[in-house]
């Protein structure tokens, strides 16, 4: 469909009410199907290496050999600076005996003691049940936080971090969403001044989340599309952040054209006309972007792609059909108390005093293109450099933003206990090779033990 033709459904004085029954229609249809998103999250793959590197070949081999192998553990560790009494000790033998009902299988390793004899630790493997496994941490850690004067305890290890994750995550869909709308709600305030307005472009970009939501969800239940949930998040910031850039440049367009026409239809046919181009242009740009992470290696960041590219498409398709019929439903009085008038003979006016940047900018891009885009080329290509040096991803124990048990564990073990003590690197070899495997890793430097085969 041509600009023109585009322009005049939502602009048109009956086209806008075919507009708002379709979105109306595709809100029924979306937003039930919306909710259900969070039921095809798929969490296993966030953290997940791409199947052909070493050690998820060695993970698979381990796993088809010893089942029991890829259950999550916990590392409950206690620590007195002034070292450890046998009350401490105590109260360890008591602890171990109580976990063993959350061990998987009932067994618990003897305690460790550390070389100062200041720490002591033990694990055990956890239900790979995730709700089992997350009630049985849940257990251990306030049993732990029963410690005695002086004592420092806390549980760390695969399951207690994943704990620690769920617990940040918890309840963030709703807070995410609420800070975006409340954002979004005063940058239109700040910029158009409006008590009204506002809320025209929010409720726009609220339908395009809920028909995002609902595409992705389709896709996922019936196309295979991994969704996590840093992918559905994302989504959500995704939808808002674009369709109120296209709000803003579209309610501009708009508010400039109603100075210039009469019919608040007739405005807003050649405001969605002239913006149309550089909304998809910029739609294109992003989604396309967005669809180069389906060559990722990594899983969760491979299904990103699409789903950011779904949100996309769904904010370009709101803003440049939903948000236009309402505006031109609504009429000029959603501009109060600056409400935009039309001016006889603005059409043949020269609008230097409102855009005298900008008209000097295009000016200058119309007048010498290729000066301008080659020199914008080779800065964007400059600003490359040292892209090599990029780290991505940070260590365990820097990814909150307050330190969690798992976290205070991890570093109580590391005061006390050779490096890698909590979560020791783990050897796969055939077994008549055993032997030798053993005698070459303790040959490596830097390592500290070796444990039996």
């Amino acid at each position: 469909m041509s600009p023109h033709r585009m322009a005049g459904l939502p602009a048109g004085r009956r086209g806008k009410y075919a507009v708002l029954v379709l979105w109306l229609v595709l809100l029924a249809a979306a937003g039930p199907l919306a909710l259900k998103l969070g039921e095809t999250q798929d969490n296993s793959t966030l953290g997940a290496l791409p199947p052909g590197v070493e050690s998820s070949r060695a993970a698979q081999r381990a796993e088809a050999a010893f089942p029991e192998s890829r259950r999550q553990l916990a590392v409950a560790v206690y620590v007195r600076d002034s070292g450890l009494t046998a009350a401490d000790r105590a109260r360890v033998d008591a602890d171990r005996t109580a976990f063993a009902g959350y061990a998987d299988g009932g067994v618990v390793s003897p305690p460790v003691p550390s070389a100062d004899g200041r720490a002591l630790l033990f694990s055990l493997p956890v239900s790979a049940d995730e709700q089992r496994r997350a009630d049985a941490v849940s257990a251990m850690k306030d049993r732990l936080a029963e410690g005695a004067p002086g004592l420092r305890t806390a549980l760390t290890g695969d399951a207690a971090a994943e704990s620690d994750i769920w617990d940040a995550f918890d309840g963030m869909d709703g807070a995410l969403l609420l800070a975006t709308a409340v954002t979004v709600a005063l940058l239109l305030l700040v910029t158009y001044r409006s008590p009204v307005l506002w809320l025209v472009p929010l409720l726009a970009v609220g339908v395009a989340n809920q028909l995002a939501g609902a595409t992705v969800y389709l896709l996922a239940r019936h196309a295979g599309l991994a969704v996590d949930f840093q992918s559905q998040t994302i989504l959500t910031v995704l939808v808002f952040g674009v369709g109120v850039d296209y709000a803003l440049l579209l309610i501009a367009r708009y508010r400039e054209e109603l100075r210039r026409h009469a019919d608040r239809h007739a405005a807003m046919a050649v405001a969605l006309r002239r913006s149309f181009g550089a909304v998809c242009a910029s739609a294109a740009t992003v989604a396309l972007g967005l669809l180069c992470l389906v060559a990722a290696d990594l899983p969760a960041t491979r299904g990103l792609g699409p789903v950011g590219a779904v949100g996309i498409v769904a904010a370009l398709l709101a803003m440049t059909t939903l948000l236009p019929a309402v505006l031109v439903l609504c009429g000029r009085w959603l501009f109060w108390p600056f409400v935009p008038r039309h001016t006889p003979g603005a059409d043949e006016r020269d609008h230097t005093a409102d855009h005298g940047v900008w008209r000097r900018v295009a000016a200058l891009v119309g007048r010498r293109p290729r000066p301008v885009w080659v020199g914008t080329a080779a800065v964007l290509v400059a600003l490359t450099f040292g892209i090599g040096n990029l780290a991505l991803g940070l260590p365990d124990d820097e990814s909150f933003t307050i330190e969690v048990g798992s976290v205070t564990g991890q570093r109580l073990v590391a005061a006390h206990y050779p490096g890698g003590s909590a979560a020791p690197v783990e050897v796969l070899a055939a077994a008549d090779a055993a032997d030798r495997v053993v005698e070459a890793v303790r040959a490596v430097p830097g390592v500290a033990e070796v444990g039996g085969p």
